[in-house]
C-alpha cells in the first residue's frame, strides 16, 4: 500500500537511456542450448553483470528455467544472485580468502584452483567445491591433479567435491587443441575417481562447446554468450548453423536531447572530424564512450530512428564524446524527446551488436560488458 502511495506522490524517475531485455528470448535460447545437450545440465553464466544484460534481471528471468545453478564470478555478484535467484549459485572466480566466509554455504558451490582457496573453504566446514584443473589453457587451475589430491588429502576430507571443471582455450574453432584438452580433462576425471571421488558435475564446455562437444562423461555445460543470443562459433565451423536460431535479447534505446542546424562546412564535435556537406541538422543523444559506445565508431557506425513504421539509419557525425554522440539528420524531421535505437536485437540490422562490434574492431563480449551498469534495464 505504501509503495503505491509513494509512486503517486513521487513517480519513478524516467531515464534518457534504457536497455530492454526480451525475457522470452532468454528462455528460448536456454531451451535451444538444452536441446543441443539433452543429457547434460546447462549452467547460465551471469558474471560481469550478466554480460551487460543485468544480473538481477537475468536471475529473475532464469527462475522460470530448469537451470540448477547460475554462475557468477565473485562474492558481490553472489549476493545479488542469492537475493533474486531461487536455486544455487556457483562462484567461478577466485576471491580474497576472507570473502569465502561471507558466502552462504548452503546456497553456494565454489571453484577451487589451488591449495589456498581449498584451505579457506575447508576451514569453514562442509563446503561444496568444483576442482578446476588446468587442461591446457595455462591460465589458472590445478596442473597435476594427482599430486594435488595427495598433498591435500586431509583438507579434502573437510569439503565435498561435487564438481570437476576446466575451460577450453578455443572452443569456437575445430582444432586439435580442443581434443587434447578434452583428453587431459577426462584423464583427470579418471584420476579423481581412482581416489574415490565421484563428482556429479563434470563441466569443460562453454557456449561454443554446447554445439560442438558431445561426450557422455560431461554432465554440464556453462552457457555464456549463447544464452544472450549470439552465435559463439566461427563461421567456418561445421556446427555454425546449429546456433542460427539463437535470438539476441538486448536492445538499447536513447533519447534526442538537442537538435543543431548546420550550414555547409560547419564542423561537429571534437576536432571537427565531421563537416557538413550541405545545410542540414544533427541530433545529439546522451550516450557516449562512458556509457559503452566505442569512440572508434565515430563517423563510421549508424543507429536507427523509427517513424510511422519506417526505420532510418542515422550515421554518427563527428567523434563520440564521453557522454554524448551526434547523429547526421540531413533534413529528416527529428525532434527533441524522440527515441533512437543504438543497438538492435535484429541480427540483420546495421546496428545489431555483432555488426557494431565488427565495425569497432572489437569482439561482441567487449561491447556487451562495456554497457554501464547504471543504465536502466527493463525486462519486456
Amino acid at each position: 500500500m505504501w509503495n503505491k502511495l509513494r509512486q503517486l506522490i513521487k513517480p519513478k524517475y524516467q531515464t534518457l537511456n534504457n536497455i530492454e531485455i526480451k525475457r522470452q528470448s532468454i528462455l528460448d535460447n536456454y531451451k535451444l542450448l538444452q536441446a543441443n545437450q539433452p543429457e547434460a545440465a546447462i549452467f547460465p553464466v551471469l558474471k560481469s553483470n550478466a554480460y551487460g544484460h543485468g544480473l538481477k534481471e537475468l536471475c529473475l528471468i532464469l527462475n522460470d528455467s530448469s537451470a540448477p545453478y547460475v554462475v557468477v564470478d565473485s562474492f558481490p555478484e553472489a549476493q545479488t544472485a542469492y537475493h533474486y535467484f531461487k536455486r544455487k549459485v556457483l562462484i567461478l572466480g577466485e576471491m580474497p580468502i576472507k570473502a569465502y566466509s561471507y558466502c552462504d554455504l548452503k546456497r553456494s558451490e565454489f571453484c577451487v584452483y589451488n591449495h589456498e582457496s581449498l584451505k579457506a573453504l575447508a576451514d569453514l566446514g562442509r563446503a561444496k567445491i568444483h576442482l578446476f584443473v588446468n587442461s591446457g589453457m595455462n591460465r589458472e587451475g590445478i596442473k597435476d591433479l594427482e599430486k594435488f589430491l595427495d598433498d591435500n588429502s586431509e583438507l579434502l576430507k573437510k569439503v565435498e567435491i561435487t564438481g570437476l571443471c576446466s575451460h577450453l582455450a578455443a572452443a569456437e574453432e575445430d582444432n586439435e587443441s580442443n581434443k587434447k584438452q578434452l583428453e587431459k580433462f577426462l584423464t583427470d576425471l579418471e584420476i579423481l575417481k581412482s581416489k574415490n571421488f565421484n563428482p556429479k558435475w563434470v563441466h569443460l564446455g562453454n557456449s561454443a562447446a554446447i554445439f560442438s562437444l558431445h561426450d557422455s562423461r560431461l554432465s554440464a555445460f556453462r552457457s555464456g554468450l549463447s544464452l544472450y543470443g549470439y552465435n559463439p562459433l566461427s563461421p567456418d565451423n561445421k556446427n555454425y548453423s546449429k546456433a542460427d536460431n539463437l535470438q539476441p535479447a538486448l536492445r538499447l534505446i536513447s533519447t534526442v536531447v538537442s537538435i543543431q542546424d548546420l550550414k555547409i562546412n560547419d564542423q561537429v564535435s571534437y576536432n571537427g572530424t565531421y563537416r557538413a556537406d550541405s545545410d542540414s541538422k544533427v541530433a545529439t543523444i546522451p550516450f557516449g564512450y562512458y556509457e559503452g559506445l566505442p569512440r572508434s565508431l565515430s563517423n563510421l557506425a549508424s543507429v536507427v530512428y523509427e517513424k510511422t513504421g519506417k526505420r532510418y539509419d542515422l550515421k554518427i557525425a563527428g567523434r563520440v564524446c564521453m557522454n554524448l554522440c551526434c547523429l547526421e539528420l540531413k533534413n529528416l524531421d527529428v525532434k527533441i524527446g524522440d527515441k533512437i535505437e543504438i543497438i538492435s536485437w535484429i541480427k540483420t540490422d546495421n546496428n545489431s551488436l555483432e555488426k557494431l562490434a565488427k565495425l569497432a574492431n572489437k569482439i561482441t563480449y567487449e561491447l556487451l560488458v562495456g554497457l554501464q551498469s547504471n543504465i536502466r534495464r527493463v525486462v519486456i
